[in-house]
């Protein structure tokens, strides 16, 4: 029997369809934590290459990249692998985001499969015409270097890829915990504000409120963005929870005491209290904020939920706009074996333009002031001259061949 809130909840997500996605082993037990009837009306997919883990998934679809290279084992940890069966699935991965007009993405960055399929997969869920939102952890720093180094390298793909990441340093976490936290409950404790970043912006986008935030306002504000969001979660009850809640997120550790307020240009702010919530509440919360971050774009979204009683929650993701991502890599050419030039392509679009002026000066080619660098075992070689020309000079240089 639904009640009369769930019923609601399944009116307003009637027309907007989600799919939260989780990616690897360590989503798996994130998505069955999202198993709740307020995410009812959400379609939950799991992805993986480790048949064993994907079995035991509690997700209605299960997406089982695995072949016969991998022999039941998996990634192995390595994102390359990860990647290459991505590639070799993604009409499958396609296909399971069509009709999705928001789709979540879970993952834990550093390992082989979180960090090799969930660019890939971001990739296939915008190619489908979804909004994509990425929900990651990276690893702790006692995981070690390479972990480090996989997910740093796997974040930047994902950012290039989605439209938005929301991304927590596990690290962060240890300001938050005491020495005698166990290692199990740390975990969880890591994964449960990862929740608490998907349930903010799912009560953004479905929840029924007083102050509405629609699909096409988020859309809007994160669209083609790529940014890195930070986010936090604060709740507060009593006589001075509006101004509770305030001092609580300014001294949030995941939003760096407030920096990260102060250098962001978006900010999502979502308000959800029992039906006590008054206006000047909402007045008094949201005029801290604009105060912290004065210079970013705000949404913000309030609603009354009875269950909360006296609590007032507040979710806030704050994003900081990323440079404009690029698909094109240096390419490497060798001249000789004493002389390699790295070239840089920009795109044609953002090339000046250069009018050329007949009867004008010609342009002269000069050679930039780079260090010398050393030939190696050819450093006592003589020159390959034919004809009176040294052939180690590159031929646009000998020949005087201007480069616009």
């Amino acid at each position: 029997m639904q009640t009369p809130e769930q019923a609601s909840l399944l009116e307003t997500t009637a027309t907007l369809t989600v799919k939260i996605i989780g990616v690897g082993n360590a989503a798996d037990a994130l998505l069955g934590a999202l198993a709740t009837p307020e995410f009812a009306a959400a379609q939950f997919i799991s992805v993986n290459s480790d048949a064993a883990a994907l079995a035991a998934s509690s997700a209605t679809v299960k997406i089982n990249l695995e072949n016969k290279l991998l022999r039941g084992l998996g990634t192995g940890g390595d994102p390359e692998r990860g990647q290459a069966l991505a590639e070799e699935h993604f009409s499958t991965l396609k296909a399971a985001c069509e009709g999705a007009k928001v789709v979540f993405i879970l993952a834990g960055l550093g390992g082989g499969a979180g960090s090799g399929i969930s660019p890939v997969l971001a990739k296939a869920a915008r190619e489908a015409g979804a909004l994509v939102l990425a929900f990651v952890t990276l690893p702790f720093e006692c995981e070690g270097n390479r972990r480090e180094a996989q997910a740093q390298a796997a974040l930047a793909q994902l950012k290039a890829a989605a439209d938005g990441v929301i991304c927590l340093p596990s690290q962060k976490i240890f300001k938050l915990i005491n020495e005698h936290t166990g290692i199990v409950e740390t975990f969880k404790f890591s994964g449960g504000f990862l929740l608490e970043g998907v349930r903010g912006v799912w009560q953004l986008l479905t929840r029924p409120g007083l102050i509405q935030v629609h699909f096409d306002d988020l859309r809007q504000l994160l669209h083609e963005r790529h940014a890195e969001n930070a986010f936090a979660f604060v709740e507060a009850a009593g006589a001075g929870r509006a101004r509770e809640a305030v001092e609580k997120i300014i001294a949030h550790p995941l939003l760096d005491e407030g920096r990260v307020l102060a250098e962001s240009d978006a900010v999502l702010v979502s308000l959800i209290a029992g039906k006590d919530l008054t206006m000047a509440e909402v007045n008094r919360v949201m005029e801290q904020v604009r105060r912290q971050c004065a210079h970013a774009q705000i949404i913000m979204g309030a609603a009354v939920d009875a269950a909360l009683k006296e609590k007032l929650c507040v979710t806030i993701i704050a994003a900081r706009q990323s440079a404009a991502p690029t698909n094109l890599s240096p390419r490497t050419e060798t001249r000789s074996p004493a002389t390699t030039t790295t070239v840089h392509r920009e795109p044609a679009a953002s090339r000046p333009v250069t009018k050329r002026r007949s009867g004008g000066s010609k342009a002269i080619q000069t050679q930039l002031p780079l260090s010398i660098i050393s030939k190696g075992r050819f450093d006592k070689s003589e020159p390959t001259k034919h004809n009176g020309e040294d052939l180690d000079i590159p031929t646009f240089i000998r020949r005087g061949v201007p480069l616009n």
